[in-house]
């Protein structure tokens, strides 16, 4: 089984107790809470009907803002992350969502310092506290108003730059699933990731955020999930589809539709695990010479990484446009 979580974003009109009950009852093992939720039902109530439900939480969303776009002062959005990260600790969530929040009238550079210099002032409470704070980034196209935070590169090289196992990055597949050099990025982001969302979407990013459920849209998401796997990525997989085609399908039929993707994800890793054991095990058979046979030449990509390289787009040598393939 994938390590999968459903959001309860996606259920946004249910009530924690339902999202509980149905996410159960569709075979899911853990879902990412929202913050406002937890204030409707309390910490301590929360914890109780998640114990007691036998569900796990991946993830809480989100604690962030330090640039005062929303009317509070640094010291007060940073008080906010620490409270958020004892909500964290008290429901045993392994992972806090952290987001930059806008530039908020700053220059980009100040934004970038307030961002850092809140990660280094929360950082010792969320190790304390085995919560690990992962930041995330937002398209450009999606953040107006939201995120300076907009470009995946430069966030990885935030997290690596920080070089602290408490910080780590929430790569969202509905923002960035398409960018052209992600096959190049993912055995860094293995490493750094801490969360990854999966939503899909038919065209670029927008303000609109309509994320649709996985495989309705033309994001290679399967490819990309497998791959990130095979770089060894092990934390949640947590899909989040949000609008109006979750609202038209109905939230039942969302998450019975979900889970059936991502057992055919699951099948579909351990398939790829048989094939790698079995690679594994002709590497350490020699040939007739005497060297070693290995199934996997060295540059040769796995078959899910020629599905994600086919499924990207690329950028011309010429120019920094994206061209498409064919």
């Amino acid at each position: 089984m994938l390590p999968v979580a459903v959001s309860q974003s996606t259920t946004s009109r249910w009530e924690l107790s339902d999202d509980l009950a149905h996410s159960s009852e569709h075979g899911f093992e853990a879902i990412s809470v929202w913050r406002a939720k937890l204030s409707d039902c309390g910490i301590d109530r929360s914890a109780r009907l998640i114990s007691n439900a036998g569900m796990r939480v991946s993830s809480v969303h989100w604690a962030g803002g330090f640039t005062g776009s929303d009317g509070r002062s640094f010291n007060e959005s940073v008080a906010d992350a620490l409270e958020a990260i004892l909500a964290a600790n008290d429901l045993a969530a392994p992972v806090l969502i952290v987001s930059s929040g806008c530039r908020g009238g700053h220059t980009l550079t100040h934004a970038h310092r307030l961002l850092r210099q809140a990660l280094e002032a929360i950082a010792p409470a969320a190790s304390r506290a085995g919560v690990t704070l992962a930041i995330k980034p937002i398209h450009a196209a999606a953040a107006v108003g939201s995120s300076f935070l907009t470009n995946l590169s430069q966030a990885l090289e935030l997290v690596e730059q920080f070089d602290d196992s408490s910080i780590k990055l929430s790569l969202d597949l509905w923002q960035f699933g398409h960018q052209p050099d992600l096959l190049d990025l993912l055995p860094r982001l293995a490493v750094s990731t801490a969360a990854v969302q999966v939503a899909d979407r038919i065209g670029r990013p927008s303000f609109e955020q309509e994320r649709l459920p996985a495989g309705e849209g033309s994001l290679p998401l399967e490819a990309t999930v497998l791959a990130l796997l095979e770089e060894g990525y092990a934390g949640p997989i947590e899909f989040d589809p949000v609008g109006e085609a979750v609202e038209e399908m109905g939230y039942e039929q969302t998450l019975a539709s979900t889970r059936l993707l991502a057992d055919r994800w699951a099948d579909a890793w351990v398939e790829a695990q048989a094939t790698t054991l079995a690679a594994t095990a002709r590497v350490h058979a020699y040939d007739a010479h005497g060297s070693l046979s290995r199934m996997w030449p060295d540059g040769q990509l796995q078959p899910w990484q020629i599905q994600l390289r086919s499924a990207l787009p690329r950028r011309s040598h010429a120019s920094s446009q994206i061209v498409s393939r064919g």
